[in-house]
């Protein structure tokens, strides 16, 4: 299984990638890893390519060859839907964060995007804060990911649980359950 998890710097989209990588690990399966920060600090993209199967030589995946794309935000969702296999699933957040061309005035922030997506949308910052806390929305998505591809929901979740600070586990549950209801 090929999944290509995309966003914008400080969505939590590193952490996503360690909690499918553990999840794949502890179901017997080869994971690869491979992360692209860009100007993730500024609030740039960020991409990560998770790689799971028997026998996993490169952690690269192709254009039009991610079974699943997982995205933190609705234009990124977008940026880089042509590595979406045909059939893949499209996994997004509709939370749109305005980049930099959009800020200045320069450029607008494309409308109509979710009808161009198709696949699976989820209000993940709405969700975050009926959980608590905007900063869970990455959570939501993995909940939302959890139910979507039909993972095992204790196994993935203990996955998670194990890659946040203990402070944080009670808002990141719930965040979890919210986004696996979304779905």
């Amino acid at each position: 299984m090929d999944i290509l998890i995309v966003g914008v710097g400080g969505q939590g989209t590193l952490l996503a990638s360690r909690v499918l990588g553990k999840y794949a690990l502890e179901q017997g399966f080869d994971v690869k890893l491979s992360e692209v920060h860009g100007m993730a600090q500024r609030g740039g993209s960020v991409m990560t390519y998770v790689r799971i199967g028997q026998k996993i030589a490169s952690p690269i995946i192709d254009e039009g060859g991610a079974d699943l794309v997982l995205a933190f935000e609705k234009l990124e969702a977008l940026r880089y839907a042509h590595y979406l296999k045909a059939g893949g699933k499209m996994l997004y957040s509709t939370q749109e964060i305005m980049p930099m061309p959009v800020v200045t005035g320069a450029a607008e922030y494309p409308q109509g995007i979710e009808a161009v997506l198709g696949g699976t949308p989820v209000d993940a910052l709405s969700l975050a804060l009926q959980a608590g806390n905007a900063k869970a929305a990455n959570s939501v998505m993995l909940g939302a990911l959890c139910k979507l591809m039909n993972f095992d929901r204790a196994a993935f979740e203990a996955a998670l649980l194990s890659n946040i600070p203990q402070k944080t586990v009670e808002m990141n549950q719930a965040a979890f359950a919210l986004g696996y209801a979304a779905v």
